[in-house]
């Protein structure tokens, strides 16, 4: 389990990565994120040479397509369940009740999800311990699951992740290697999905990119950490 495995079988390997914290920098705006530089130039070369490249987000991919105008470029947005019906309308009326009362805490309807966004809230961490409740509430009666985020509350149907999308992506390529490279709670999911991967002979590589908000869980099941999207750029430069 390591990048000296993925190497060796990179045109037969499947590429992974996250946006948000992975290739770009974390911001209070997420409308506002971009790609560090280097990021499009690097992914246009890897799409070339490796066997598949998807960005894995729960970000509409419509964002990612415009920001990284990438060729071959994979992207599936929402943890895989764009092009679903959308949420129920009296789950998004519950969900803006919660959020409601919650000084600047943005709710965001993606249509096959809700993102409830504490980021700017006075005390994210106080609005999220109040919120998660209600929002936990709202899911239990709607047999919806709640995905963790970095100062964000997702509401998605139960079974979305970006675990189920990195091991969908995995066996429809019939990748012989894969690597994902991510910063956030969600992405454990997918770590984890690798390492069942693993157990069945696919080489892997988990990388996980850290910063101020990276949580301990991630990093505890990396394979290889990268300060930040501009190191994860230069190691996937190197590939």
């Amino acid at each position: 389990m390591s990048l000296e495995e993925v190497k060796p079988r990179l045109a037969r390997a499947a590429l992974l990565l996250d946006f948000d914290g992975t290739l770009s920098p974390i911001v209070v705006r997420p409308e506002e994120a971009r790609p560090v530089a280097g990021a499009e130039e690097v992914l246009a070369g890897l799409v070339e040479r490796a066997g598949s490249v998807t960005i894995v987000t729960g970000r509409r991919s419509g964002f990612i397509r415009s920001v990284l105008p990438v060729d071959g470029l994979d992207v599936i947005g929402q943890f895989g369940m764009e092009g679903f019906p959308p949420m129920p309308p009296e789950v998004l009326a519950e969900v803006n009740a919660a959020g409601a009362e919650e000084p600047g805490v943005r709710v965001v309807n993606k249509g096959a999800s809700i993102a409830v966004h504490v980021r700017t809230a006075p005390d994210p961490d106080a609005a999220t311990a109040r919120i998660s409740g209600p929002l936990v509430a709202i899911a239990e009666r709607y047999g919806l699951d709640v995905l963790p985020g970095k100062r964000v509350l997702e509401l998605a149907r139960s079974g979305s992740s970006k675990g189920t999308v990195a091991a969908e992506v995995v066996a429809r390529t019939r990748a012989e290697a894969a690597l994902y490279a991510g910063d956030d709670l969600g992405d454990v999911l997918a770590f984890d999905a690798l390492e069942v991967l693993a157990a069945d002979g696919v080489a892997i590589c988990r990388i996980a990119v850290v910063g101020e908000e990276t949580p301990e869980e991630l990093i505890a099941k990396a394979d290889l950490t990268v300060a930040g999207p501009e190191e994860l750029v230069a190691l996937l430069r190197e590939l």
